[in-house]
């Protein structure tokens, strides 16, 4: 059973757009290939700017840069982190088919980092391009690797601190008290794998935590192991012994990522994702079985996602997030990834940027490493929802030159989808105005 195009492009993408007819399943599953290519951004052209931009701070400490100068400098990353949000929400909203970008959104959000600085910004645009883009279509275990030896994880998640407490510099510096970290192991067997009340003990974090240490991030140092900090001999995480070296990383990665209580909490996830909040119970089992008999292969766990019956019976159980409501609505109201990518920097911050932020989605800028909530009562509030009106009310006449006549604005934004008392309330609107701002605080537009 498969879900109705206009209902799968709800559902599955970014909603209706008056630019291309709504997809079936099969071009939906072909937009994934699509999402899997990069943006440019890499760990490595980070790496230079944060250099770059350490020597910046030093001359402006040695008095060699005023302020002025100094902040212009900081200008310039905050544009370059502008332009990464724009090109994210321009694939979005611009995408054919936009189910790729919707699991680019899902896997960037499962595997969270957040930018403490100017420069990590730029590397959290590389985590994307790097370690989630490149794996939509492919093996969990290979997005699994990629994200968790990914520099920005590596930061985010304090694991340069973590030692080896018999490891050769541990011993050689005792005078430091060094030690491991478990942030990492700890994250990857409660967020990234197993899940929250998984059969795992502290032992087993700890355990991991060992098989992880080497694993490291130096800017000046393009070597991502250090084996001086690695604690030696055999760990066991959840009975099965490991060695160190990133070959035993890998493999213990691996094992995590065809487990069989993964494969439950990203079922789970998924569908409550994609789904409801509550989601059916047999849709979690059977994209389960489907984790479980393909090894985590993410194209088949995808395509058994928009093919179940219970994504057509669940419609519109999910609230857009913040996120998800501007690409939708950019989409709705005709702009193109073309037109999207024209807007300025200013324009950017003002029109997009700072308004997410103000309907709870601060980009980039989760509350934590379990990434962004799903129940739609942490983001459908009375402050919350404010804010999408007054966007709704404000800023589509500033982003469209032919502004949409608001009945066939209904019609291109939700099909046959619209409820009979919107149908009605659309045309008693006052002014086009608020006729299209009608239409997009909706409650059928905020859902999916």
């Amino acid at each position: 059973m498969t879900i109705d195009p206009e209902r799968a492009a709800i559902r599955l993408g970014y909603g209706l757009s008056p630019r291309v007819p709504p997809a079936d399943t099969g071009f939906l599953l072909d937009s994934v290939a699509q999402a899997t290519q990069p943006d440019g951004w890499t760990a490595t052209a980070a790496t230079a700017a944060h250099l770059a931009f350490g020597e910046v701070r030093k001359a402006r400490d040695e008095g060699a840069l005023s302020a002025e100068e100094y902040r212009a400098e900081v200008q310039v990353l905050e544009g370059q982190r502008l332009d990464a949000f724009r090109n994210r929400l321009a694939r979005a909203a611009g995408a054919p088919a936009g189910f790729g970008e919707r699991l680019v959104q899902f896997w960037a959000d499962h595997f969270t980092v957040v930018a403490q600085n100017p420069t990590q910004h730029l590397m959290a645009a590389a985590f994307v391009d790097e370690a989630i883009r490149p794996h939509l279509d492919g093996r969990f275990g290979a997005m699994l690797f990629a994200a968790a030896t990914h520099p920005i994880m590596l930061i985010y998640l304090n694991q340069n601190a973590s030692v080896g407490p018999n490891s050769r510099f541990a011993r050689r510096r005792p005078e430091l008290h060094v030690g491991l970290n478990e942030n990492l192991g700890r994250e990857v067997l409660e967020l990234h794998t197993l899940g929250v009340g998984a059969d795992y003990t502290q032992g087993d974090v700890r355990e991991l935590a060992k098989v992880l240490t080497g694993l490291t991030y130096n800017p000046r140092d393009h070597r991502r192991f250090r084996p001086q900090v690695v604690e030696p001999g055999t760990e066991t995480v959840l009975g099965v012994s490991y060695g160190d070296g990133l070959p035993e990383i890998a493999r213990a990665l691996d094992d995590l990522a065809v487990h069989p209580a993964t494969a439950r909490h990203l079922a789970r996830k998924l569908a409550t994702h994609f789904a409801a909040d509550d989601p059916p119970e047999a849709l979690v089992a059977d994209l389960a079985a489907v984790w479980t008999d393909s090894g985590g292969d993410l194209r088949a766990v995808s395509a058994a996602l928009v093919t179940h019956p219970d994504l057509a019976a669940t419609f519109r159980q999910k609230a857009r997030q913040p996120f998800d409501f501007v690409a939708a609505a950019l989409r709705a109201l005709g702009m193109g990834a073309g037109e999207i990518l024209a807007l300025d920097r200013p324009q950017v911050r003002q029109y997009l940027l700072v308004p997410m932020q103000r309907m709870g989605q601060p980009f980039g800028k989760a509350r934590g490493p379990d990434g962004w909530p799903e129940p739609a009562g942490d983001w459908i509030t009375p402050q919350l929802l404010s804010a999408r009106i007054g966007w709704a009310l404000s800023m589509p006449q500033r982003l469209v030159e032919a502004f949409p006549d608001p009945r066939a604005f209904l019609s291109t934004a939700l099909g046959t989808t619209a409820s009979e008392a919107l149908v009605r309330a659309v045309p008693r609107a006052e002014n086009t105005r608020e006729g299209v701002a009608i239409v997009l605080a909706s409650t059928e537009f905020n859902r999916r």
